[in-house]
């Protein structure tokens, strides 16, 4: 969902019918591995400050030495 848009924490709670601290929870671990990044903004038709998550780009690679403990 995040690699098709930026969401606000409650819309996407919302949606996944996840409450919005659990989510916010994960959302920052994932930012603090540096697989999202997030901003705080002001909307026009709401002063209330808002922090939208989006996904950033990212590889991953995979050896077979990573693999073998999850087989053994």
């Amino acid at each position: 969902m995040l690699s098709e848009r930026e969401w606000y924490v409650y819309e996407l709670a919302k949606e996944l019918g996840f409450s919005r601290q659990f989510l916010y929870l994960h959302l920052k671990r994932l930012e603090k591995a540096g697989f999202v990044e997030s901003d705080l903004r002001l909307e026009d038709d709401d002063m209330r400050a808002k922090k939208f998550f989006r996904l950033k780009e990212f590889n991953v690679s995979l050896g077979i030495n990573d693999l073998k403990p999850f087989f053994e």
